[in-house]
């Protein structure tokens, strides 16, 4: 039986006119009774611009991420740490607390794969259509610290601010002052309830007392960040240390196989 062709039904004018103007094409929008006949070329001209603007968009938002080399979370091994509630990190992975501008922290011991996680959930944000800035503590106080006015700070903070999603990787191991306290809570109030932050920290909430000694605001800081927030605990071993430990198993084992026995004297 054979099919009747039918033909494509008419492009939606409020919907034609809603890519128009996304684009800026105004003049064509005011003008868009000249293109009647041309639609179907109109419509693909309009799909190549906005996979273009999309593309460079998704290009632009990882550049100014500054996310550097990561491992997928394909490759995270889900069995090696001791402890960790899986089915909690998926379901956050799903990335449903960036429009509740909820937190997520990660504690856990160095190298179990806490900043690995950090950066997948940034770049999936930005492969969503969202901003994202990924910056270690360390390098983010110094920042705000170096700002010699308080117009210049105020500037800088606004720049950290206005990222749709923050991560602030290893708190906990650098060594905090009553300065850097206070800037990191200017900033997390200045986020506090619209925008999420992702820090992860090798040091529980009780233990903050301990980064930042002469800090008078760390209890407040940490009820802001805790206030709507997911928290995953991460135990166990480094994977980083079995890797390496891995790695030169193997490099003895290649360099037993590929021994040369020893020259024979002469006369042997």
């Amino acid at each position: 039986m054979s099919r009747v062709a039918t033909a494509a039904p008419p492009p939606d004018d409020a919907d034609l006119s809603r890519r128009l103007e996304q684009l800026g094409l105004r003049g064509v929008l005011d003008r868009i009774d000249e293109f009647r006949d041309q639609e179907e070329c109109l419509l693909r001209l309009l799909d190549v611009e906005e996979e273009d603007r999309s593309q460079r968009g998704l290009q632009r938002r990882l550049r100014n991420a500054k996310l550097g080399r990561f491992r997928p979370m394909a490759d995270f091994d889900w069995n090696w740490p001791d402890a960790l509630d899986a089915d909690h990190l998926k379901d956050i992975l799903r990335l449903d607390f960036i429009e509740d501008a909820a937190n997520v922290v990660l504690i856990g011991s160095n190298g179990i794969g806490k900043t690995m996680i950090a950066k997948n959930l940034a770049y999936q944000a930005i492969l969503k259509g969202y901003t994202a800035c990924f910056i270690t503590a360390s390098e983010l106080l110094n920042d705000l610290a170096s700002q010699e006015t308080g117009s210049a700070l105020t500037r800088r903070l606004k720049k950290y601010a206005r990222w749709k999603l923050l991560v602030i990787d290893e708190i906990g191991y650098l060594a905090g002052s009553n300065r850097h306290g206070d800037l990191l809570f200017q900033l997390i109030n200045l986020r506090y309830g619209e925008k999420p932050i992702i820090v992860t920290a090798n040091k529980k909430f009780e233990e903050w007392g301990s980064i930042f000694p002469s800090s008078t605001c760390v209890s407040t800081m940490v009820d802001r960040i805790i206030h709507k927030c997911e928290i995953v605990n991460i135990d166990g071993d480094s994977y980083r240390k079995k890797e390496a430990e891995e790695r030169e198993q193997k490099r003895q084992a290649k360099r037993r196989t590929t021994k040369k026995p020893p020259r024979r004297k002469k006369g042997e």
